[in-house]
């Protein structure tokens, strides 16, 4: 009975991804871009309950080149139970203009987060809930400036296909889909939808190649005495993703860890 909820869980959630592709098409400009995440991550254990993680993360207007953004980030973890953990992180988000990168950036978000994790695990099937919380400062190039604050959820899943746990040698599937909400409107300010394809291949390295459909919705208007419909601006990007776990000594057998994307 276990099984079959998890599997209705994850069939709803393919269903719900399939539905925010098909209603936002990508841009037609320049439809692909890229981006390049590498993380370094210290997982707590039933020894060591605090961890953490930093991250590097480049995006590109189109396949592997046009830049235009980068963001630096890290945070602190703490599990409070084998499948519930809390962590408190920060990053700095730079955007640019990739035609005038000369010019300097056009924002630069610093900011701050709490959030926290969910974890089910069955046979095969691993799902996870990230709920998150963030405080956004921006800064503008025309020296404007902004505070804004949003909620996000993100239901993932991931499953092995060449064992029955994800551990060294476990090639994987992953997909998720997140919901970014803005309290101050739009409320459905963003959806992202990633699927892609995992390699562990040590106990530390983790290889994921995918992508990510992001849509982003603003609010219809009034402006001139003329009425401005919802407009929703997506894109497609390729996402390559590397992890690095830092290990430590531990008595007890490490328990299996999902491979999950910070972003």
């Amino acid at each position: 009975m276990k099984n079959r909820q998890l599997l209705g869980c994850l069939a709803l959630f393919a269903g719900t991804a399939t539905a925010g592709h098909a209603q936002a098409p990508a841009n037609a400009t320049q439809p692909w871009g890229s981006w390049f995440i590498g993380t370094v991550q210290l997982p707590g254990s039933a020894e060591h309950k605090w961890g953490g993680y930093a991250e590097a993360q480049a995006r590109t207007n189109a396949v592997f080149r046009q830049y235009f953004y980068h963001e630096l980030k890290a945070g602190v973890s703490y599990d409070i139970d084998p499948n519930f953990t809390v962590l408190v992180g920060g990053g700095r988000y730079v955007t640019a203009d990739y035609q005038d990168l000369s010019a300097g950036p056009l924002n630069v978000e610093k900011r701050l987060w709490e959030q926290l994790t969910l974890t089910q695990f069955s046979k095969r099937l691993k799902l996870e809930h990230r709920y998150r919380i963030e405080q956004r400062w921006l800064d503008f190039r025309d020296d404007s400036s902004a505070f804004r604050q949003r909620l996000r959820y993100r239901l993932n899943a991931f499953l092995p296909l060449n064992q029955k746990s994800i551990t060294a040698g476990t090639v994987f599937l992953s997909a998720y889909d997140e919901i970014f909400l803005n309290p101050k409107g739009p409320v459905f300010e963003r959806n992202r939808v990633y699927g892609g394809l995992g390699y562990q291949a040590t106990a530390h390295l983790i290889v994921q190649l995918g992508f990510v459909h992001q849509a982003n919705y603003n609010l219809p208007a009034y402006k001139a005495g003329q009425f401005i419909p919802q407009i929703t601006s997506a894109k497609n990007n390729v996402v390559l993703a590397l992890t690095y776990k830092l290990g430590r000594k531990s008595s007890t057998p490490d328990r299996e860890q999902m491979p999950s994307q910070q972003d």
